[in-house]
């Protein structure tokens, strides 16, 4: 009898078990359901120190407004998928219902991409599609690889969410903004990598002759003048000064030229009690110039919508072989002095024949304006930066990009700003803390001796502590 007893307490204690695991394996499962459900922001948290799993609150405005459907196609043979892009095309994903991303295996799919790219095709490739109209991002495009000037190493970062927003950007715009270049005056083309910046930014480019047409095409958002080698006639200066006046927008890079007098074109700013001085400015005080040539300027950045996201991110552009501008006050518009050299500068009258850096009689006295923001009394706006040189890639790079995104904010702000503008990439450069010998024997010292002592003597002492408790109780 009481072994049937026993028995039956063990067969209960048993079912009663078995009911219990059974409940904690159905919540486990509920609860593996409903995570698996959840958004990736949710259940993969991003930790990286440069955060590269999560995107920025402009493509959140962008991705988020979606009204109509979005496909990226990711271009990758099974097995080879990035994880990287992984996790970040997943947090597009889970941001709107409008978005969508399909694979698309090479070996299966083998001419998909030629539909939208003449360039060989990398494994984990993209391509964003909306309504028939796509944009092809290259792997290049996603890690990007740049030379360090000072160092001449190659640096990497990781330009996902700028190119993935850009290309969402583009394909769902109806009405992108259209900067039309000035030519007809010895022009240069704009440097490469500013011309990719343009059309990551969808900011669509028309050359425009003046002297072709009688008036400036209504749909221009903007114009630019970069670096003309001569001056413009008077009628085209009407033009130019007619369009700011009735509200255009005009951005100009203009510096020195060897074998000419760009009168009728700087006369642009004197409409605005601006005036370009003669010569080549040279910088008298070291903080103020790089590499040791007084030509290569790195001014002082003045209050401005353009130039305040430089400053707070303590980058600095450099203006090479420049032109000094004086303002004389507020005629016609408003004037903000964007970049100004040091007190110490001066404007060297022999120009590109200099061979000196010393003050001579003649040189005029600073300081200078080297880029000035004109807001005319009109509704147009005329930014003016003083260098032709400023955007070349071997500039841009001395100046870590920061002369490009300098006029790109200029540009921005003629424009208008738009939520897919300004989305830098990420550095995958890993920043090592280097310490000196003494300091690292201490800290050894401390976590191999000290640290390891005090939780033996703690040990010691709580063990004593119970003994010596336990015999006071007997």
């Amino acid at each position: 009898m009481k072994k049937e007893k026993m028995n039956r307490l063990a067969f209960r204690g048993g079912a009663y078990s078995l009911i219990i695991t059974a409940v904690v394996l159905a919540i486990l499962i509920a609860v593996n359901i409903f995570a698996s459900a959840l958004p990736a922001s949710y259940t993969k948290p991003d930790i990286s120190a440069s955060k590269l799993y999560s995107v920025t609150g402009n493509t959140k405005v962008v991705v988020n407004g979606l009204d109509r459907d979005v496909t990226v196609y990711w271009i990758v043979q099974a097995g080879q998928e990035d994880t990287i892009l992984e996790r970040l095309l997943e947090k597009y994903e889970s941001l709107s219902d409008h978005l969508t991303v399909v694979k698309r295996n090479p070996d299966v799919y083998p001419t998909f991409a030629q539909q939208y790219t003449d360039e060989d095709v990398q494994n984990n490739s993209l391509v964003v599609e909306c309504g028939g109209r796509g944009r092809y991002i290259g792997y290049d495009d996603i890690y990007v690889q740049d030379v360090d000037m000072y160092s001449y190493n190659y640096t990497v970062s990781f330009d996902g969410e700028g190119a993935i927003t850009s290309a969402i950007d583009y394909v769902t715009s109806d009405d992108l903004p259209t900067l039309y270049l000035v030519e007809g005056h010895g022009e240069a083309d704009l440097p490469s990598g500013f011309a990719e910046t343009l059309t990551k930014e969808n900011i669509e480019t028309q050359r425009l002759a003046l002297a072709t047409v009688d008036e400036i095409p209504s749909d221009a958002d903007a114009l630019m003048i970069y670096a003309p080698q001569s001056d413009i006639s008077e009628e085209e200066k009407t033009m130019l000064t007619d369009f700011v006046s009735g509200g255009g927008k005009l951005i100009a890079l203009v510096g020195p030229v060897e074998d000419d007098e760009l009168t009728n074109l700087t006369s642009l700013l004197a409409n605005y009690g601006v005036t370009a001085q003669s010569g080549i400015v040279v910088e008298g005080e070291r903080a103020h110039y790089g590499f040791q040539r007084p030509y290569i300027l790195i001014p002082d950045m003045g209050e401005s919508e353009i130039t305040q996201p430089l400053a707070d991110e303590r980058y600095y552009p450099m203006m090479p072989i420049a032109q000094g501008l004086v303002t004389s006050g507020n005629v016609n518009g408003t004037v903000t002095e964007l970049l100004t050299t040091s007190d110490e500068a001066f404007s060297k009258l022999a120009g590109f024949d200099l061979d000196t850096y010393d003050k001579e009689d003649g040189d005029i006295d600073g300081p200078f304006a080297l880029a000035v923001d004109i807001e005319d009394d009109g509704g147009g706006e005329l930014v003016w930066f003083s260098s032709s040189d400023m955007l070349d890639d071997v500039y841009n790079a001395y100046s870590s990009g920061a002369n490009n995104d300098l006029v790109m904010n200029a540009l921005s702000k003629l424009v208008g700003e738009r939520e897919a503008l300004a989305i830098r990439s990420k550095s995958l450069n890993y920043n090592y803390l280097t310490i000196s010998e003494s300091s690292s024997g201490v800290i050894k010292a401390v976590m191999i001796g000290i640290v390891p002592l005090a939780f033996l003597g703690i040990g010691v002492w709580v063990a004593v502590r119970r003994r010596r408790l336990g015999n006071e109780t007997v």
